[in-house]
């Protein structure tokens, strides 16, 4: 399975394992020799947590080396007037009579709580490639789905501002 990314993301992912790997690893490595000074292993919280934070920046590096390894870089393709990657757009839900701005983003850099939706959502795949006036169906599950409505569309680049989720 290829993860589609954008170079942004692929920068973003690689400062962030430089980062683990040349300064939080070090540090993570003394303290886990300092707790452990500490005594009794079976009873050192200290050295616990110390072996957790290394056992968890190992698996995050373990994440991003796979994650750069198996990229599919992906580029905007969408036309001057439709919904592409990092637009804002406003939306009009008619159901509960409301309008929500929201941005479609990589899978890696989604944060619905901010407006940040995934392009693989239900409604980031529905939106991408839609213009002003078009109405469509989200369906989220077999059970429930809704109408939704472009207003506007914004259109942004990629400006790196869209943090990377973390697990």
């Amino acid at each position: 399975m290829h993860d589609e990314l954008t170079r942004e993301d692929l920068k973003k992912m690689q400062e962030e394992l430089d980062y683990r790997r040349l300064e939080l690893m070090p540090g993570l490595i003394e303290e886990v020799k300092r707790t452990r000074a500490f005594g009794d292993l079976s009873e050192n919280f200290e050295y616990k947590a110390a072996k957790q934070a290394q056992n968890k920046n190992r698996s995050r590096i373990r994440y991003l080396e796979g994650m750069i390894k198996t990229a599919k870089v992906i580029e905007d393709r969408a036309g001057a007037n439709e919904v592409g990657l990092f637009d804002k757009v406003e939306l009009y839900m008619p159901e509960d009579d409301e309008t929500e701005v929201l941005q479609v983003v990589t899978t890696v850099r989604c944060d619905p709580r901010k407006g940040l939706i995934s392009k693989e959502s239900p409604m980031g795949r529905q939106l991408l490639g839609k213009k002003v006036g078009d109405r469509f169906t989200v369906q989220v599950n077999e059970r429930y789905s809704y109408v939704a409505e472009v207003k506007s569309i914004t259109k942004t680049e990629d400006d790196g501002s869209a943090p990377l989720m973390q697990y």
